[in-house]
């Protein structure tokens, strides 16, 4: 073969190369694991939104828990469309929860149930392997980055279940289980059950049942005392020492010693 013959040959070659590189895609993408959290099919709960089967590791509060995927990836979850009482008597928002008045009564009532809204979850999710379904109509994450999210134990939805035993309200927000959300909770209010309850609980909850000695006057109209509804002291000691806890906020330091401005 002579020289121009060799050019020519090495020239079809070459495009016959460049052809090949051209036609094969290359994919640089890490392809899926099987132990990543692909989603799961799942014909019970909502249709809409990604679903996973995750394991509980630890339980916030009520209405927010910590999951581990079958990755071992961790992520914290929100409980989508619900809103349990804060765990704090200085975080507590009576204005949320309709009926509940912003009062220390009102506020001590929500901060107990925002503690049986706790044990609840602890009790039902701690260490349990649950299914978790995103929502379409809803943001996937919530304002402080967590996934927000309807939990499944045993096909039952819990979030609908919180409201449904009075343990929270509904979160003001678009979801495509809002109306029947909105109806759980108009019946647990209609039965006064849980946090809805305040009405039923407040004679029991915030007057003394023994008060000693001391005569002491009745109740504001609202329940709730305060030290200017005492004349002495030793009247606001005796309410003080005959209620469970301080649910009319009359020991301000904690020191035990009731309303120390009057004598």
């Amino acid at each position: 073969m002579n020289f121009r013959g060799q050019r020519v040959t090495l020239a079809v070659l070459l495009l016959v190369v460049l052809a090949g590189c051209a036609g094969t895609a290359v994919d640089d993408r890490p392809s899926p694991s099987s132990g990543s959290n692909e989603p799961v099919t799942d014909p019970r709960g909502p249709g809409t939104g990604t679903e996973w089967i995750v394991t509980v590791t630890r339980v916030i509060d009520g209405d927010t828990i910590e999951v581990e995927f079958p990755n071992g990836e961790t992520d914290t979850v929100r409980l989508l469309g619900v809103d349990t009482p804060e765990t704090s008597l200085d975080t507590v928002s009576p204005g949320k929860f309709e009926g509940i008045p912003e009062t220390a009564a009102g506020r001590r009532h929500l901060y107990q149930w925002g503690e049986e809204a706790t044990r609840h979850a602890t009790d039902d999710l701690a260490d349990e392997e649950v299914r978790i379904a995103l929502d379409e109509e809803a943001d996937r994450r919530g304002g402080f980055g967590r996934l927000l999210a309807y939990v499944y134990v045993d096909g039952e939805n819990f979030n609908e279940g919180l409201l449904s035993n009075g343990y929270a309200r509904v979160y003001d927000s678009s979801f495509s289980m809002r109306e029947e959300f909105d109806a759980a909770e108009r019946d647990a209010r209609e039965r006064s059950v849980g946090v809805w309850g305040f009405e039923a609980s407040r004679a029991a909850d915030l007057v003394p049942t023994d008060t000693g000695d001391v005569t002491v006057p009745p109740p504001p109209s609202d329940g709730d005392y305060d030290c200017s509804d005492f004349d002495t002291r030793a009247q606001a000691q005796a309410v003080l020492d005959g209620v469970s806890g301080d649910p009319h906020g009359l020991d301000g330091d904690g020191d035990g010693v009731a309303c120390e401005s009057l004598t």
